[in-house]
């Protein structure tokens, strides 16, 4: 189990944890993950996915899952919500 956003790709970084006596050790920057449920308009349908709090702010600002996916670039999707975005493109396509 991956700790990566699925729609924007955004993970793990590493840095250091820097003491006062300026001693450094690894360690990781993990990002805030969710577990959400987002609603598509033009299927109709919810779909669950595992999101960092910031993509869901701006998943609220770009107007909705399909306004995101719309916008989104191919490499950054996971292959679930690429999956979406290519039924939600059909779905339009079809009207």
């Amino acid at each position: 189990m991956s700790r990566r956003c699925e729609l924007t790709g955004k993970g793990v970084l590493t840095g250091n944890n820097v003491s006062h006596a300026n001693n450094k050790t690894r360690r990781r920057f993990l990002p805030n993950l969710n577990d959400v449920t987002l609603m598509s308009d033009t299927l109709g349908r919810s779909f669950s996915f595992k999101v960092a709090a910031s993509t869901l702010r701006t998943v609220d600002h770009r107007g909705g899952l399909d306004a995101f996916l719309a916008k989104a670039k191919v490499d950054e999707l996971s292959p679930k919500a690429l999956k979406v975005k290519r039924d939600i493109e059909k779905a339009l396509a079809a009207n």
